[in-house]
């Protein structure tokens, strides 16, 4: 398969043939009211299993939900029951909007064959599909370490690509935080974006039934903004989970090798160091 994206319907005949490892990755802002986990024991769809993303990361950090080393990456994931030999299918509870994050987190720890959910749990429940309640406990796994890093960029990748030219910056910010008219959420970070940065905000993405919008749309949106698509690309957003799904946009039109830079704004806006630029693109 060459989307990044599989239906409900393709999920569902999959999960009845039992040839799918199935991964609720639902989570909230700081500032939102909303608990993942407890929503996953309440109704998930069968056999998911619960992956934190604030708790499988790097708790050593400053920065919220880094990824782990790929050595304790392959503990956590192992002991969570993961395994990279299924097709693993990532979804969350609003449609598109943590999923992608978790998409990336296993591709980068080598998963071959990783997927969102199209329209995730809630275009499940819409469809009266089966869910189910409780904890999800799979026997535990042994995974070798692995790691791709040309899938993941850092402050100092980042900093050269600003400096040396040749890679995009593509934010998937709102608009009004990009230009630094709207304060961010986080306390202590400086308002506005790189040097040089793209603004595709991820919602524009995204359907109001939760999917993603279709390749044609998806190549629009990015051109409109500016992006060169046939250019390197490095995605990024507040704390590295919206630049996700502006990631898995670009997969969907066929640009697998686009990078997240994994701190984001909450590490670039929280230095004194590294450059910050106001108004539009």
């Amino acid at each position: 398969m060459t989307d990044p994206l599989v239906s409900t319907h393709w999920l569902a005949q999959r999960i009845e043939a039992g040839a799918v490892q199935v991964v609720d990755a639902t989570w909230y802002m700081p500032n939102e009211d909303g608990d993942g986990r407890a929503e996953h024991l309440a109704g998930h769809i069968p056999g998911a299993l619960f992956f934190d993303i604030d708790k499988i990361a790097d708790q050593r950090s400053d920065l919220p939900h880094m990824l782990l080393s790929a050595e304790a990456f392959a503990e956590a994931a192992g002991a969570l029951g993961l395994r990279r030999d299924q097709v693993t299918v990532v979804y969350d509870a609003r449609g598109i909007f943590s999923a992608p994050r978790v998409w990336w987190n296993l591709r980068v720890m080598g998963w071959p064959e990783v997927y969102v959910l199209d329209g995730g749990l809630k275009k499940w429940r819409e469809e009266g599909r089966p869910v189910e309640t409780g904890d999800v406990q799979p026997a535990a796994s042994r995974l070798e370490p692995r790691f791709e890093p040309s899938l993941v960029r850092s402050v100092d990748d980042v900093r050269a690509a600003i400096d040396e030219g040749g890679t995009q910056l593509v934010d998937a910010r709102a608009a009004g935080r990009f230009t630094g008219e709207v304060p961010e959420p986080r306390a202590g970070l400086r308002s506005g974006h790189m040097p040089g940065a793209r603004n595709v905000p991820w919602s524009n993405l995204v359907r109001a039934d939760g999917t993603l919008l279709p390749a044609d749309a998806l190549k629009t949106a990015f051109e409109t903004a500016g992006v060169d698509l046939g250019a390197a690309i490095v995605t990024t957003c507040g704390s590295g989970v919206s630049a996700g799904t502006l990631a898995l946009g670009l997969a969907r039109l066929g640009r697998f090798d686009v990078a997240v830079y994994d701190g984001s704004w909450t590490e670039w806006g929280g230095r004194a160091d590294t450059p910050v630029v106001t108004g539009p693109a």
